[in-house]
């Protein structure tokens, strides 16, 4: 389980490739277990800057979960509509893999 999260912090900054359904939910639950600690502990500063730090890490993993299902890192934008934007956004992060090549990742040679 926290391979997946430490994998998420070590590619910060990649928004192209793949993530798959356990990378990013693992990825989820770490942060969301932290983060419960953190403030159920009283550490709200510690806590904020937690959730700076994993911010970009986040963000970056979505957009590859979303390029494994072939769509759009983008579509973190659905997330403006408050609850069928979430839903949308859900149901895109659950979807399964879309195995092979597709038009934001190409297959391995």
């Amino acid at each position: 389980m926290f391979n997946y999260y430490v994998t998420c912090l070590q590619k910060y900054v990649d928004f192209s490739g793949r993530a798959t359904r356990s990378e990013y939910w693992y990825f989820a639950l770490v942060n969301f277990l932290i983060a419960l600690i953190l403030e159920l502990l009283g550490l709200d500063l510690i806590s904020g800057l937690y959730g700076l730090f994993v911010l970009i890490p986040g963000w970056a993993v979505f957009c590859r979960r979303m390029h494994d299902t072939n769509r759009s890192g983008w579509n973190w934008l659905w997330l403006f509509l408050p609850l069928i934007g979430f839903i949308i956004v859900l149901v895109y992060l659950v979807s399964p893999t879309k195995a092979g090549e597709n038009k934001y990742v190409k297959a391995a040679k």
